[in-house]
């Protein structure tokens, strides 16, 4: 944890959610995201499997991410990108 300055509780409680899903076993992962300086942390699991559940939570949300940690304001809405999310299956 002394690694980030600031979590991001959110993206956690997405991992571990979508990782419970898929076992209990997930109730002992150490979900940790978050910020230092502009860059996103994530720990990731040790499995394969576990790694591409993370990646379903982390795809659709990461190139906001990078637009926030970098100060972009390309002017996109949340709705337009929930609609394109929604469209390519996410």
């Amino acid at each position: 944890l002394n690694v980030v300055d600031r979590r991001c509780t959110g993206l956690e409680v997405a991992l571990h959610s979508r990782s419970l899903s898929a076992t209990p076993m997930a109730a002992l992962s150490r979900a940790v995201a978050g910020i230092r300086d502009s860059s996103l942390i994530v720990n990731f699991p040790g499995s394969v499997k576990a790694v591409k559940e993370y990646w379903e939570v982390l795809e659709p949300v990461l190139n906001h991410a990078v637009d926030l940690l970098s100060e972009r304001d390309d002017g996109v809405l949340h709705s337009d990108m929930a609609k394109e999310a929604n469209a390519n299956g996410h």
